[in-house]
């Protein structure tokens, strides 16, 4: 966002202020008990109602901050709308016993706490390329739970794994994360060039894995003889494959037809309320009669305001100026270090502004100008898992498992998350720059 620098006058003071107290007691969340969406709701819209109380009184255009809000509103919504018919699917599944039967068929073979902690992060790893790194972190915590929901031993660092693992597999493809997206969009980088960030993605989430892995309990999860065998209720096949046609029309209404990709996910949405219609319609029993309505209730309103919140305070901290400082670092200190750095960055921030700060200024990037843009990518992605809530999977994760996977508890490991992002950059660096394959 260009124009007015804001940033050493009140309103750029304060909104700074704002934003640094908001992002406290997000990461004390659990200290304080309030709920993460609660400060950054307040300071998304705080700081913009600041910036248009600076404008009335100082006289300036305010077409310019009309225009720039607009865009932002579409930005926040795409990201909405998206989280809100995916979140709404899940639900669905839910309540046909999809995750019931998963649950079941993982318990019931005898795997131990380290299997399935590793069949997780497997699942994790290579359905997020393809279902985005939020919706799989969803589906495979919402497993979690019933798995195990009271070993804290074995959740903990499973969440864990599953947001380090759905991080990882999103960086390598174009839809696997919003940031990979946005590269990819902005003409950064061709379809194909995303997938040599394979190596770098799976050996660094290999290594984190391997450490957690030693933290997980002996034993199996409780598991009775006697326990009935979960069935798929009705339609619960159709409205996997529906999920699976929902995401599909996400990437090609982005990919080929030049829409967002919240519309497929609307019309996936669409599709799904007019079948349900159908069933309910052939149903003989009035009790089993499925409501859409009764699942949008559930889903976790206070992950999709938190986000509304976030990227609103960093869209205001962009508008006013500061975004525009780290990017000036590219020609001091060079590409390498400071995409290096954007992961750390995009821990603390989310990584979607920081991404779309660095598009935005379109920094030269030096020699290897191709390597820098995967570097980038790759940094934003896999350093989002750095802090709970420094991607979309670790967010959605937090509103899933409430209570038992916080900000506190994410960085009693997080040493093991920087050993594989240490791990990712060395293998970028060796595969890219030194062997300049993929480059």
């Amino acid at each position: 966002m260009h124009g007015t620098d804001l940033t050493t006058t009140w309103v750029g003071f304060m909104a700074l202020a704002i934003f640094i107290i908001a992002y406290y007691f997000i990461a004390t969340e659990d200290k304080y008990r309030i709920n993460k969406a609660k400060p950054a709701l307040f300071a998304g819209t705080f700081i913009f109602m600041l910036i248009g109380f600076y404008y009335a009184i100082n006289g300036l255009d305010g077409n310019h901050l009309h225009h720039e809000i607009n865009l932002l509103i579409v930005e926040i919504s795409g990201i909405f709308f998206f989280l809100f018919v995916a979140m709404t699917y899940i639900e669905a599944m839910i309540d046909r016993n999809v995750f019931s039967v998963l649950r079941f068929n993982l318990v019931s073979k005898g795997y131990d706490y380290k299997k399935l902690f590793w069949i997780t992060g497997f699942l994790a790893f290579f359905i997020s390329p393809v279902a985005d790194n939020l919706t799989t972190a969803l589906i495979l915590s919402t497993v979690l739970i019933t798995i195990d929901k009271d070993n804290l031993k074995f959740v903990v660092p499973s969440a864990i794994n599953i947001v380090v693992a759905a991080n990882a597999g999103g960086a390598w493809s174009p839809f696997g994360d919003i940031t990979t997206l946005m590269v990819w969009v902005d003409g950064k980088g061709s379809f194909v060039e995303f997938l040599f960030l394979f190596p770098a993605s799976f050996l660094g989430w290999g290594i984190t894995a391997f450490l957690l892995s030693r933290y997980i309990p002996e034993g199996t999860p409780p598991f009775s003889d006697t326990e009935k065998k979960v069935e798929l209720l009705r339609g619960g096949k159709v409205i996997i494959g529906l999920f699976a046609f929902t995401i599909f029309s996400a990437v090609i209404s982005h990919q080929v037809l030049h829409l967002p990709a919240m519309w497929g996910m609307m019309f996936g949405l669409s599709i799904l309320k007019l079948y349900t219609y159908k069933l309910n319609e052939s149903s003989e029993d009035d009790d089993d009669n499925i409501n859409i309505f009764s699942y949008i209730a559930k889903i976790e309103n206070d992950t999709l305001l938190f986000f509304f919140g976030i990227l609103a305070a960093v869209g205001g901290l962009h508008f006013i100026g500061f975004l525009e400082y780290f990017t000036a670092l590219y020609s001091q200190f060079g590409a390498t270090t400071v995409n290096i750095g954007v992961g750390f960055l995009s821990a603390i921030v989310d990584n979607v502004p920081v991404m779309s700060a660095v598009l935005k200024s379109s920094p030269d990037m030096g020699a290897n100008e191709q390597a820098q843009w995967m570097l980038v990518t790759l940094t934003a992605g896999v350093g989002g898992s750095l802090i709970s809530f420094g991607s979309a999977a670790g967010v959605g994760v937090m509103g899933k498992l409430h209570g038992i996977y916080t900000f506190s508890s994410h960085m009693k490991y997080a040493w093991t998350i920087l050993a594989g992002y240490i791990a990712s950059v060395f293998i970028w660096y060796v595969q890219f720059i030194i062997l300049g394959i993929g480059a």
